[in-house]
């Protein structure tokens, strides 16, 4: 009898799992159906799904690194849009996105997306609390990790989202820290891949005005001004008007 009680309390489990893994599997679905709108309002849309699906699988490595993705993107977005708060949301929500992206590592540490959005949040988090804070809250190494991890197992992963985000971080990384040489190097690298990138182009010519080298900088800046990004293009035109004084 106790071996009967014990066979079907087995089988219940088991099919609790199932259950389980296929509700994640649902709520995963209808997340990523809405995140992909690709705008603030779908983000933020997405969070409860994410989490449901987190909840009902904390395993998953999809779905974990998947709401830290977009726990990061609400955080970036929200920036992007200049709302009220957004240095708010950055440090709240991006923060949140460590946690996730922390563990998605851990589950599969040799994939890409945990390591990329561990980094990716970070910088968020920092835009925030300001950089200065999140070094000595120790991100710096981490990021630095994670974004090396990431560019080793998948450097051309999201439109070479890994060498963006390293040609990035070197530069924008405070004394003594930061690392110009290596950021343009960095960029030249994503530049041969992703010519005609807004974000790239800007962030490009932002390293390369601090190099002393204003005049590629700015044709880099009028290439991004032209573009339909919203914000890239308005932060060109921004530059331009500012060093054209």
């Amino acid at each position: 009898m106790r071996k009967l009680i014990a066979f079907f309390l087995s089988i219940s489990l088991f099919l609790l799992l199932i259950m389980g893994i296929s509700l994640a599997s649902d709520y995963l679905a209808q997340a990523d159906a809405v995140y992909q709108k690709d705008n603030l309002e779908s983000v933020i849309e997405s969070l409860p799904l994410y989490r449901k699906a987190v909840e009902e699988n904390p395993e998953s490595y999809e779905a974990n690194w998947k709401m830290a993705r977009a726990l990061r993107e609400y955080a970036d977005l929200s920036m992007q849009a200049e709302v009220s708060d957004w240095k708010d949301i950055c440090k709240v929500y991006a923060k949140e996105g460590l946690k996730f992206a922390a563990i998605a590592k851990e589950l599969e540490p040799n994939k890409v997306e945990g390591h990329l959005y561990y980094g990716l949040s970070a910088g968020s988090y920092s835009d925030g609390v300001s950089i200065l804070k999140a070094i000595k809250e120790g991100l710096k190494n981490k990021t630095e990790k994670a974004f090396e991890k990431a560019y080793e197992i998948d450097k051309m992963y999201d439109d070479a989202a890994p060498i963006l985000a390293l040609a990035r971080m070197w530069h924008q990384l405070p004394w003594p820290y930061q690392k110009e040489k290596t950021s343009e190097k960095y960029f030249e690298e994503y530049y041969q891949y992703f010519p005609n990138n807004p974000q790239g182009l800007v962030y490009y010519a932002e390293l390369l005005k601090d190099r002393g080298k204003k005049e590629q900088a700015i044709v880099l800046l009028k290439q991004a001004a032209q573009s339909d990004h919203a914000y890239f293009s308005k932060r060109a035109k921004e530059l331009l008007d500012k060093w054209s004084k």
